[in-house]
């Protein structure tokens, strides 16, 4: 790692202690009025004060299941929102160590040889390993195994229903790695019995290898069944790396102590991004027809990666503003920036506000109604923004809502503005029903909202 990009891990870290001064109840009443455009709100729940990371939605016997990781230690919040105006708080359920801000979840039914009548969940257990759980009912869990313990780091995983393979970012240094957030490959197909596959890191973070320029850290990986999209140094020093997934399966070298050569095969593409811009994640946009290209011979259908770099400091005490980009990865081999979505801070004068202000991620879901037609972003204290993809090379805000403060909202602190508190949507998540789900940072609660207007008309295509 560059020295530029130490010093900014150590500011990071800095900025980290100037958080919370926590509220232990609240309503929704405090507080000003929302901010929203072509949005609505149809339900919330305050998560107890709870400072929440990662939301996910589960069907689960005709009900929508909604799992939310947290932070500082807090464990996992378990809700029913089959009525979203009404959601309820099933189960709380604690981590042994340190928090539990990542969550997945696959049924039974999904996974090919699990027992078909159960929904499992999939969690980091602090950041000393990964954990599943029988949540077949949610207000119940039942402990299954550990697929990992014994780590130093922990981050987010992702879970293919459909194979059970899983993608886990996960401490590799007591492999003899230099790296404390690679990747380890997983078949959890049975949760029951889980299979280690790989370890997996960029060139250079394996053992006995030399440190590269971008960061080796890996934040997060996502699949769609074809390819894995690897987004390495959150905030700084960042890249993005496109592998085949059947290379990185079917792997013939030593599985924990792979060479620099044998990382680059499952490789299709790694493109490095400057040093005051790191990758968070990366999304694919698959298959996607742009208006206006079925006149050229390779212009229909296209696909397109979303990468987006993480914001950390409070008051945009920042090198650079935090954004997403669209890249066109229609030849994967070569993938190309053809715009970004950002939004301006004088349209709110954000950086007055207090907190983090930019992009933190991007929804995970591919399903419809949402996918290749819009994309939710959490923005930190400008709450969900949703954008029109239908045409990446011209993406559009069509929606935005940012939550009331309420009496639960932390304070977040900065040499510009003292002590404020402000919104921190963190991480949202979309359903099947047309509902954008806002997970806060800030301990304010999860926020159910559904789009209106010209923006619902997008989802629908009228």
């Amino acid at each position: 790692m560059t020295l530029s990009a130490r010093l900014r891990h150590f500011r990071i870290g800095l900025m980290g202690l100037m958080l919370a001064l926590p509220v232990t109840s609240g309503t929704l009443a405090e507080g000003p009025n929302p901010e929203a455009h072509n949005t609505r709100l149809v339900g919330f729940h305050s998560l107890r004060g709870k400072s929440a990371y990662q939301p996910i939605i589960k069907k689960q016997n005709g009900k929508y299941i909604v799992y939310v990781g947290h932070h500082g230690g807090a464990g996992t919040s378990i809700l029913d929102a089959t009525n979203p105006a009404k959601p309820v708080y099933l189960k709380h359920l604690p981590v042994s160590t340190g928090s539990s801000q990542m969550v997945q979840a696959c049924r039974g039914d999904e996974l090919p040889n699990a027992d078909k009548s159960k929904t499992y969940l999939l969690r980091t257990k602090g950041n000393s390993g990964h954990e599943i759980w029988d949540t077949t009912n949610p207000a119940k869990p039942v402990f299954v195994s550990t697929v990992i313990d014994g780590l130093s780091h922990t981050h987010k995983n992702w879970w293919e229903c459909d194979t059970g393979i899983a993608y886990l970012v996960s401490d590799l240094e007591p492999d003899g790695w230099s790296t404390d957030r690679g990747l380890q490959v997983f078949d959890l197909s049975n949760p029951t019995k889980p299979k280690f596959i790989r370890n997996f890191g960029m060139a250079g973070s394996q053992p006995g290898g030399k440190e590269t320029s971008a960061s080796p850290r890996i934040h997060e990986v996502t699949s769609d069944g074809k390819r894995i999209y690897v987004a390495y140094g959150t905030g700084s020093d960042g890249a993005v790396q496109i592998l085949g997934r059947e290379k990185l399966l079917n792997f013939s070298a030593d599985p924990k102590s792979p060479t620099a050569r044998d990382l680059l095969v499952p490789q299709i593409s790694r493109l490095n991004m400057p040093s005051f811009w790191g990758g968070h994640t990366a999304w694919p946009i698959l298959g996607l027809r742009v208006p206006g290209y079925d006149f050229y011979d390779e212009g229909n259908p296209r696909d397109f990666l979303v990468l987006v770099s993480e914001t950390f400091s409070n008051g945009c005490k920042e090198d650079m503003h935090h954004m997403a980009w669209f890249l066109d990865i229609t030849e994967a081999a070569k993938p190309f920036p053809v715009s970004n979505f950002h939004v301006k801070e004088s349209t709110g004068k954000f950086c007055r506000r207090g907190g983090r202000f930019g992009m933190h991620s991007v929804q995970w879901s591919y399903d419809q109604p949402f996918y290749r037609k819009i994309v939710a972003f959490p923005y930190f204290n400008a709450g969900m923004r949703a954008v029109d993809v239908r045409d990446p090379f011209r993406p559009k805000e069509v929606a935005y809502y940012i939550p009331a403060t309420n009496e639960n909202t932390q304070r977040r602190c900065d040499t510009r503005n003292g002590c404020q508190r402000v919104i921190q949507t963190n991480n949202v998540e979309v359903d099947d029903r047309g509902l954008i789900y806002l997970a806060d940072r800030a301990g304010t609660g999860l926020h159910i909202v559904e789009l209106t207007g010209a923006a619902k008309a997008i989802l629908y295509g009228k």
